[in-house]
């Protein structure tokens, strides 16, 4: 059996997108009606993580970053205690109020939705602020006693997208493939999202899929898979950060090196 990459190999299902979105829409209203005085499911909320940046499956988690007003951060950041941890409780509030039955629950940087299908949702709240590659976040920390941390999702989503496109999808769909090793054979191991979309990013250089009228010179099967090994070794398996696509952000590597090359390794079969 073959474990190499395929065209187009995993999609999320239509059920799956329709739910997404139900949820997704019902976690910005919360969020708009508490804390913007606005009834809108659009408006100051974003996909980030796996699905902002265009390679998730079927079994990835929801990543959403919902902005609140600067009067928030301004309030929180002057608290004795960790505001960033009163911030967090607030948001979890909000989100009760249209989830009571649900699992919600602050954890470190976001507040963590299970539903009873699953499905499970982290919802960041972020403040917008400005940088010198133009807006970035600004988002609480509540470990370590409380602080503010950056990101920058558009500039990563925007990276990846470029990069897909010139590699005709291969990115997107290696990336996707990674995640279904990963989440059916290695299940008990951690391997984050955004160490295996930085990794296929850095690792793909200038590999494309071919176009029809290219087959005559396209690569044979596990050449791919094994470039992207050979790129583990040399690059990253005695190293502890990678940067993000885009933001340049160091990632921390360190806890997903084990279960990256156990899945390198299954793909290259």
């Amino acid at each position: 059996m073959s474990y190499n990459v395929k065209k187009h190999g995993e999609v999320i299902s239509t059920d799956i997108r329709t739910s997404i979105s139900t949820r997704y829409k019902a976690v910005t209203k919360a969020i708009n009606r508490e804390f913007w005085d606005s009834q809108s499911d659009k408006e100051h909320s974003l996909y980030v993580g796996s699905y902002g940046r265009g390679t998730a499956i079927n079994t990835s988690d929801v990543d959403i970053l919902v902005e609140l007003p600067e009067d928030e951060y301004n309030r929180h950041n002057v608290y004795k205690g960790n505001g960033q941890s009163r911030l967090l409780q607030a948001v979890r509030e909000a989100i009760l109020n249209t989830y009571p039955r649900s699992d919600v629950r602050a954890d470190g940087q976001v507040v963590k939705i299970a539903f009873s299908d699953g499905m499970k949702f982290e919802i960041l709240p972020a403040f917008v602020t400005y940088g010198w590659n133009g807006i970035i976040y600004k988002y609480p920390d509540t470990n370590m006693g409380g602080n503010w941390r950056s990101t920058n999702p558009k500039a990563e989503q925007d990276a990846m997208r470029d990069k897909n496109k010139s590699s005709n999808g291969l990115l997107f769909d290696t990336c996707k493939h990674m995640r279904y090793i990963r989440d059916n054979y290695f299940k008990s191991y951690h391997l984050s999202g955004i160490v295996i979309d930085s990794f296929v990013y850095a690792a793909i250089k200038n590999w494309r899929w071919t176009t029809p009228e290219e087959s005559s010179s396209a690569a044979e099967p596990g050449e791919y898979e094994k470039l992207l090994y050979d790129y583990y070794l040399y690059n990253l398996r005695f190293s502890n950060t990678i940067n993000a696509p885009g933001s340049n952000d160091y990632v921390d590597v360190s806890s997903s090196k084990d279960c990256l090359e156990k899945v390198l390794l299954k793909m290259c079969k």
